[in-house]
């Protein structure tokens, strides 16, 4: 499976020819750190880990159309498969007019952190946050603001989506750090034992987790009638990741009238997007019926 990731990624390293900026998240310092000798490492891979300093990096349209995405890519909470989920998606976004901004969040990690658990969504909240605050400089609409996720990544965007209203982050200008669109691919969303994915639980809360924890990191749980709009596609052969986790998340959606459309290939497995040409076509399509293009 590395093997496959590392070729894979191998090929969108071109794609930081696109790159317009590098944000750095925190230029005042990084909250909830502590001073460790972790080095990043991975870039000539594309699979990074290490992370200490999160950063954005903005890829830019030909013709921007107002929205913005920041793209998480997953990894299992232990890397991130930046250039092939971040990079790569971020291309073909732009490609429709999408400013794509690829959010290289920090690892948990007891080294590097207080409290990992709240780390990834730290940095998540804190590139809505900028990006609200800034959308002028950015050509983007405040309100077209969205975020997409794979796999683990696929969790930290749908835990964006349903924790907003606890901000743990500064924000002294109370800024809005709700998402106004989630778009999940195969992705974790649960962290109960019978249909987690134990190396995404294991790396972000413990391997004996409280079952508080189990609950406030099972983002099924936390859906209301003011999540956004989601859009879900998962394999039904999955074999990492459950597609249940996916099927769960659109009934808690659906019975809190929360708009949801999903689209489930029946063969494909973990990672289909690499294989399936075509797959982002429905997503275009609920983009435009819900004027986010």
């Amino acid at each position: 499976m590395k093997t496959k990731l590392l070729i894979i990624t191998a090929l969108f390293c071109g794609f930081s020819t696109f790159s317009q900026e590098k944000i750095n998240l925190y230029p005042n310092g990084v909250p909830n750190s502590k001073p460790s000798s972790v080095i990043e490492s991975g870039a000539e891979s594309g699979i990074i880990k290490g992370i200490t300093n999160p950063t954005l990096e903005y890829i830019k349209p030909e013709k921007p159309n107002g929205t913005a995405i920041i793209v998480i890519a997953g990894g299992g909470y232990g890397v991130i498969v930046y250039n092939g989920e971040g990079l790569g998606t971020a291309k073909s976004l732009v490609e429709k007019g999408i400013s794509a901004f690829v959010l290289k969040y920090r690892l948990p990690n007891d080294e590097i952190m207080q409290d990992k658990k709240i780390g990834p969504l730290q940095d998540v909240q804190q590139s809505i946050k900028y990006l609200r605050e800034n959308a002028d400089k950015y050509g983007i609409d405040k309100s077209k603001i969205g975020v997409m996720g794979f796999s683990a990544g696929g969790h930290l965007a749908s835990t964006a989506a349903t924790h907003f209203e606890k901000s743990y982050i500064e924000n002294v200008q109370n800024t809005n750090l709700r998402p106004d669109f989630q778009i999940l691919v195969y992705p974790v969303i649960t962290m109960q034992d019978a249909l987690t994915h134990g190396g995404s639980r294991d790396a972000l809360i413990g391997k004996n987790p409280l079952q508080e924890d189990k609950d406030l990191f099972s983002n099924d749980l936390h859906v209301k009638a003011n999540t956004p709009i989601t859009w879900l596609t998962h394999a039904a052969d999955d074999k990492v990741v459950d597609v249940d986790n996916s099927v769960q998340y659109f009934e808690q959606l659906r019975k809190n009238k929360v708009e949801v459309e999903m689209h489930i290939f029946p063969k494909g497995d973990h990672g289909f997007i690499f294989r399936q040409k075509g797959w982002m076509n429905p997503l275009f399509d609920w983009m435009e019926r819900n004027k986010i293009l």
